[in-house]
């Protein structure tokens, strides 16, 4: 063994001591903490010959690096859509670490059947049926990969092809249809071999980003004789909009389609009888995406991915070396994703599932949603922003005000550099319906009243500076 580790294992009481310390600081100090910073360069010392030692290592970190990383975990980081770690879930992923489970199956270890019960309580989370099966993969970049690997195979079986074992060559195009598909839609495509080329875009409804059924009909109508995938949103990135996801299963009783449902953050729906009528019909999708870093409020990077055609999955996905079993027998995880080495992502999920339960995320989402609203408020009554789209869920998308003049990108992205450097808040840029704008999205459990009034109080001053 190594003397520096020998060291540190004798010393590990303290270390993890102080590991508690510096999140304790952090914790302290998030309220106060810039919501984003922006990187300085360091001096790199590069690599010892010798080593320090963990103890010596914190110290370099936290006097090197640890001040210039942002609030993000905390109540004012609206930028993208990032929940901020419960205290459940920090304490599933820390043991996550001390466990160092390598979840590629149920075989050795409880961790694969935690996984098994977690994706069943978030079944029940989401109303879906059991009927479908899950697997946590890192984000809903993977998890949109996974399912839309599923629909090339289905629909390469319509073809009498098997890709997974002959590959695309002798495959005809497949069509990806949908009305505003997220960028992550696009680079699954890249990384499956159909490109993004493929995507078939299908107009929508005016002033909305949900696509119109009658023109989706129209196009199934007419490639009633091809195999195609629908990629259909339940909460859009810019203005939460969600698909008509009741009209469009129903379309399935009439054409043969792989629906697939980008349902990363809108999903959530589900746990307020608020706002559940939003996901109405999500159960007659093929293959599901929900994030776990977003609304679940876990630590990055966790993301689950559903489907009812798991006999698909591992076809596509299972793994031929002998010492990890047979794929038919025990098609669990390691022939279910892409990773053969998986980290038991399950575990924060699990801890904050239990300790919180479906009303605490019923909170939460009402919470978000609420937030959402008050920040809408503020800008409806005010005449320095407007807004861009109406705020359906936990979204604001809205633009300042310029006059004289109509606004460009440029000029929402030095608003928001301006913004950044106030401290208070992070947001990032979008462009709705061709109009450069913001977007306000709400998805962490600690986000009050308190934080919508500064988050508004620091708009309003970015915009009277300039």
């Amino acid at each position: 063994m190594p003397k520096k580790i020998e060291e540190d294992l004798q010393d590990i009481k303290n270390i993890l001591d102080k590991v508690v310390n510096e999140a304790m600081l952090f914790f302290d100090e998030l309220d106060s903490r810039p919501a984003a910073v922006n990187p300085k360069e360091y001096m790199h010392e590069g690599l010892p010959t010798e080593g320090w030692g963990t103890m010596k290592v914190m110290e370099q970190f936290q006097s090197t690096y640890s001040k210039s990383l942002s609030g993000s975990a905390g109540p004012r980081y609206l930028g993208f859509v990032t929940g901020g770690a419960t205290p459940a879930s920090i304490a599933g992923d820390w043991l996550v670490s001390v466990y160092d489970q390598n979840v590629t199956s149920i075989e050795d270890s409880v961790a694969g059947l935690v996984e098994v019960e977690t994706i069943r309580m978030l079944r029940e989370l989401f109303h879906l049926p059991k009927e479908f099966s899950g697997a946590f993969v890192s984000g809903a970049t993977m998890a949109n990969f996974v399912g839309l690997a599923q629909a090339r195979q289905w629909a390469a079986h319509q073809h009498g092809i098997d890709i997974s074992q002959h590959g695309l060559y002798n495959l005809p195009n497949i069509k990806v249809v949908s009305g505003s598909p997220h960028s992550s839609i696009y680079k699954s495509l890249s990384m499956l071999g159909m490109g993004r080329q493929s995507v078939h875009l299908i107009p929508c409804l005016p002033n909305r980003e949900a696509v119109d059924i009658e023109k989706l009909r129209e196009f199934l109508e007419e490639n009633k004789d091809m195999p195609c995938v629908i990629v259909a949103n339940a909460g859009t990135v810019n203005t939460v909009d969600f698909d008509d996801l009741y009209a469009i299963g129903e379309l399935k009783k009439e054409y043969s389609f792989w629906l697939h449902v980008d349902a990363a953050f809108g999903g959530f729906a589900a746990c307020s009888t608020k706002y559940s009528h939003l996901v109405n019909s999500m159960d007659k999708a093929d293959s599901i995406t929900i994030d776990a870093h977003k609304w679940l409020n876990v630590p990055y990077d966790s993301a689950m991915q559903f489907t009812r055609h798991k006999s698909l999955q591992v076809e596509v996905f299972q793994n031929n070396a002998a010492y990890l079993g047979n794929a038919i027998d025990h098609p669990e995880f390691v022939h279910l994703t892409p990773e053969n080495s998986r980290r038991f992502r399950a575990l924060p999920a699990w801890f904050a599932l239990k300790a919180y339960g479906y009303l605490g995320y019923q909170e939460i989402v009402e919470g978000n949603v609420e937030m959402a609203q008050l920040l809408t408020e503020k800008i409806q009554r005010s005449n320095k922003f407007e807004l861009l789209a109406p705020t359906r869920l936990n979204v604001v998308c809205f633009t300042p005000v310029m006059k004289k003049r109509v606004i460009t990108f440029d000029d929402i992205k030095h608003f928001l550099d301006v913004l950044k450097q106030d401290g208070y808040v992070f947001m990032t840029p979008t462009i709705y319906q061709g109009i450069p704008g913001i977007r306000a999205a709400f998805s962490n459990w600690r986000t009050k009243a308190e934080d919508v009034e500064l988050i508004w109080n620091s708009l309003c001053k970015v915009c009277d500076s300039i």
